[in-house]
């Protein structure tokens, strides 16, 4: 069966989800699919009173429903449901999701829907084996630190994996007891909607998950400042991040977990499998078009297999397969929108203009849509905006080094610190330049998540607070209580 579709065909909602209903609304902002630049449905913009609305009805679903007080394993099944029926829709989330996104639909239903699903599903089990304890004190004393659900979670998601980051926010804060409102892109808005609608028919008490649909500055800085929101989760861009830190303080104290922005480094020795280097690479960069927090855009590479490396990377970047996202043949993702494709052209165009070499790609492909070359500079300078600044888009920078040391300094960046790759078959230098690198996630011989959603993810730096995913990310959205008891 083919996965290709007609974007025309496609039903969206467009509208906010609170209380267990949809609730439609005229849309306020343009949604253009970036495949072609054509309009497709739009994004209504939610004010403070509507954000106060769902706010209210995620605390009053709590109160009603009994969700945090309830036998921990009601809220496993309630989310397994929850869970299957993510799955048994999955054709129609993912072309809720390729449609206005960057995700292809073969990338999209079955990569992108399906682990949403398992992140309902991983999540959803911490919530009976999770708990409290019991603490060494005096003998004539009970000590005892209790966990509870903080109450309200505020979420936001980012607009290039929008179904998938949905579930790292909604999976952790509902098992742990607690009730969301979140609000999505208004680049990506539909799925997020979807998802909540599908919480319900899997009987989790209405209003327990809230969609409020809108722009940063309008809707974001009304449900981070609101009252009634007990803790913040977000996932995006430093400066974002840091907006809402400060939207925050102004209105008040609650702890925030931040995912931010990354510009990752790629480490390759002499003596690593060249071969499985360049595959890891291209994948780390090319992945949604480098649209990736995560995306590896610093290459540097010991100096004797430069060359060799350089040409594996050429052959692989050159045979990607671009096209709209509703047709199962493309494999290669456009960029969101007009504006990003060209703040991406002029950061690769002074990176040039101060003497980098393009060794590929380096202009915007020749179709319709937002479209960009993979692309790799050679012999840019340390303080150009192409090594300093996250470019969100396929162009890797490429330098060299003489030894593990300089190796090292080149990989610590003044601002970011999420991810890195290293790779090399001597286990003990790797270990050691694990070791030194500032990253919350190093991968060796490898680059790029995995579906081991155990192990958490977040970064040092500007590159965020907190974790998600791991056991991290469930009990974040728990409080801790000390108890002390005089028998």
């Amino acid at each position: 069966m083919s996965l290709s579709f007609d974007p025309s065909a496609i039903d969206l909602p467009v509208g906010h989800h609170i209380a267990g209903r949809f609730v439609p609304c005229d849309a306020a902002l343009p949604v253009l699919r970036p495949s072609d630049g054509v309009s497709q449905g739009g994004c209504p913009v939610a004010d403070a009173d509507v954000v106060d609305r769902a706010v209210e009805a995620a605390r009053t679903a709590l109160e009603s429903s009994g969700w945090a007080r309830q036998r921990p394993r009601e809220r496993v099944k309630a989310m397994h449901r929850w869970a299957d029926l993510v799955e048994s829709e999955a054709e129609w989330l993912g072309r809720l999701e390729s449609v206005v996104s960057t995700r292809p639909i073969a990338q999209s239903i079955p990569g992108d829907v399906a682990i949403a699903a398992e992140q309902i599903r991983f999540f959803a089990e911490f919530a009976d084996k999770e708990g409290g304890d019991v603490v060494p004190t005096a003998a004539d004393r009970l000590g005892m630190i209790e966990t509870e659900p903080y109450g309200v979670v505020g979420a936001i998601t980012p607009w290039n994996f929008p179904i998938s980051m949905a579930g790292w926010k909604f999976g952790p804060a509902l098992a742990a007891g607690n009730a969301v409102v979140l609000k999505p892109s208004e680049m990506t808005p539909y799925t997020a909607v979807a998802l909540a609608e599908l919480s319900v028919r899997a009987g989790l008490p209405a209003g327990l998950v809230n969609v409020v649909l809108g722009d940063g500055a309008t809707t974001g800085n009304a449900l981070t400042g609101h009252p009634g929101v007990a803790k913040v989760s977000f996932t995006g861009s430093t400066a974002a991040g840091a907006a809402i830190m400060a939207n925050v303080a102004r209105t008040g104290i609650k702890p925030m977990t931040l995912e931010l922005g990354g510009k990752s480094p790629q480490v390759v020795f002499a003596d690593a499998d060249l071969d499985l280097a360049a595959d890891c690479i291209a994948r780390g960069i090319l992945s949604n078009a480098g649209q990736v927090c995560v995306a590896g855009s610093r290459l540097l590479v010991e100096a004797p297999v430069v060359d060799a490396l350089t040409e594996r990377l050429r052959a692989r970047f050159e045979a990607v397969a671009p096209g709209p996202t509703w047709d199962e043949a493309s494999s290669y993702s456009p960029i969101i929108s007009q504006r990003q494709l060209a703040r991406i052209e002029s950061i690769v165009a002074a990176a040039t203009a101060e003497g980098a070499e393009t060794v590929t790609g380096g202009c915007r492909l020749d179709r319709a849509g937002a479209f960009f070359a993979p692309t790799i500079l050679a012999g840019v300078g340390p303080d150009s905006p192409a090594i300093t600044e996250e470019i969100f888009g396929p162009v890797l920078t490429l330098q060299s080094f003489s030894d593990e040391a300089e190796a090292i300094a080149l990989a610590d960046h003044p601002t970011y610190g999420l991810c890195a790759g290293v790779y090399t078959r001597d286990i003990s230098r790797a270990i050691r330049v694990m070791r030194s690198i500032q990253a919350g996630t190093v991968w060796i011989n490898r680059y790029g998540r995995s579906t081991d959603h155990i192990l958490p993810t977040g970064g040092y730096k500007g590159s965020g607070l907190g974790k998600d995913l791991g056991r991290e990310a469930y009990l974040a959205n728990r409080r801790t209580k000390s108890v002390l008891i005089d028998l």
